[in-house]
């Protein structure tokens, strides 16, 4: 596994990542990591090898955009003092666009995404052991939905951001399109964007593969 041992794995993004953490800090007993893919990693890297020690804290929050991690980004990711930090953020920047076409404030284009985010990313790589960069889904094979082709340019840019900065890329659109090959998409989010336990399965076997802890 490419996370060295005794490393802190903080884990941040949106409802996806949320899942309904514990504030201020998604971290310690019962369900304070949620009930996502935060807790399937934290759980299956703590079953499977406990020797390694792997503190994993979820700092989700529901509704973020770009801009909303960029407004937490001190609190939330620096004075943790991360080893390792994984972030999947864009649904809701995309989202908006669609669901809340009138609300143009709330809209995140395209270019101030791929602007904030690198921002925060260059700033904050030179003290990481690793970054995750996770990039944004819609539960939609179709790819000519308009949604999914917004959905996909975004996620083209936090690829290529991650490629820059030696992240960790994990394309979560396209470890979605291959249960979506056989599944239809209200098997696995009943809006296209929230998993039920199977989708978020999905995201945390990407992830646990992505870091050469589990093979495909």
């Amino acid at each position: 596994m490419i996370i060295e041992n005794n490393s802190k794995l903080v884990m941040i993004g949106d409802s996806i990542t949320d899942c309904g953490r514990a504030r201020p800090v998604g971290e310690g007993l019962f369900d304070a990591l949620g009930k996502g893919y935060v807790a399937a990693i934290e759980a299956t890297l703590t079953a499977a090898a406990p020797e390694r020690r792997i503190r994993v804290v979820n700092m989700g929050t529901s509704g973020n955009t770009v801009r909303d991690l960029k407004a937490r980004w001190q609190t939330d990711v620096v004075d943790l003092n991360p080893d390792w930090l994984s972030i999947m953020i864009g649904i809701n920047d995309v989202w908006r666009q669609f669901d809340s076409p009138l609300q143009t404030d709330q809209h995140v284009l395209i270019s101030d995404y791929a602007t904030t985010l690198e921002a925060l990313v260059s700033s904050t790589r030179p003290s990481l052991k690793g970054l995750v960069l996770m990039t944004p889904y819609i539960i939609e094979p179709n790819r000519d939905d308009a949604m999914r082709v917004v959905m996909d340019a975004y996620g083209a840019i936090a690829k290529d951001i991650g490629a820059r900065y030696s992240a960790v890329v994990i394309d979560t659109q396209a470890a979605l399109d291959r249960v979506l090959a056989t599944l239809h998409p209200m098997a696995l989010a009943w809006d296209r964007i929230h998993p039920n336990a199977a989708g978020h399965m999905v995201l945390a076997r990407a992830f646990l593969q992505a870091i050469t802890f589990m093979s495909d």
